[in-house]
């Protein structure tokens, strides 16, 4: 038996190890291949400081190897984007490679920043967020972490990173987050916070009464 996290923790850990090595067998040294480098190797390593400093609760349950496996297997899709970029040599235009670091700054931000939130809230006082980074959107982790492997599919030039991420978007994240809302329904408060926020791209107009009162947070884990 093993945990969830520890498939998807070693393929964050390997990530800048097998990038490295595509950028050696293909002898590319572009500025491409670098910048795809410190993105991608970057965001496992921070990965795993998050799993040792504020860990996902949902990460923690045990499974067999053979899921541990299988778990492995379908992270490491998100590889198919460096193997692109690197063997086929091409070069991703400079104003495209800003872009790509832009968005996968701000993926960062709201993807870490966020579950810092819900785990340090959640530490302290159970309840419903409805402020800070879930005031106007209710998995602005899952926002974060789909603008983070967006901006790797910028990088790569290719279809296939795009449709492996919608995969993940649908597959996963979506009724991920709708169970979350069905999860959450339990609270009185739940109908008026949903009405105020976006299940994934924030609502930016509304009433914000929510926010004004005392800070209450969420048993869930996204």
């Amino acid at each position: 038996m093993m945990k969830v996290k520890h498939p998807i923790n070693l393929s964050k850990a390997t990530t800048f190890i097998f990038v490295s090595a595509l950028m050696v067998v293909y002898q590319n040294s572009t500025l491409g291949a670098w910048v795809y480098l410190a993105l991608h190797g970057t965001y496992g390593i921070l990965w795993l400081l998050k799993d040792r400093i504020y860990p996902d609760k949902q990460w923690e349950q045990e499974i067999p190897l053979g899921i541990g496996i299988i778990i492995f297997g379908l992270v490491s899709l998100y590889w198919v984007a460096p193997y692109i970029l690197i063997s086929s040599g091409t070069q991703p235009p400079i104003p495209l490679v800003a872009a790509a670091i832009s968005l996968n700054i701000f993926g960062v931000f709201l993807h870490y920043s966020s579950d810092a939130q819900k785990y340090y809230t959640l530490k302290y006082k159970p309840g419903l967020i409805t402020e800070g980074f879930f005031a106007r959107c209710r998995n602005t982790n899952y926002l974060g972490e789909i603008l983070i492997y967006l901006s790797f599919a910028m990088l790569a030039q290719h279809w296939l990173p795009y449709l492996i991420l919608g995969g993940f978007i649908a597959g996963i994240f979506i009724p991920n987050m709708l169970k979350k809302d069905k999860s959450l329904s339990r609270y009185p408060e739940f109908a008026e916070y949903k009405a105020n926020s976006g299940l994934i791209i924030p609502q930016l107009f509304g009433d914000n009464s929510l926010n004004q009162e005392p800070q209450k947070v969420s048993e869930e884990s996204s």
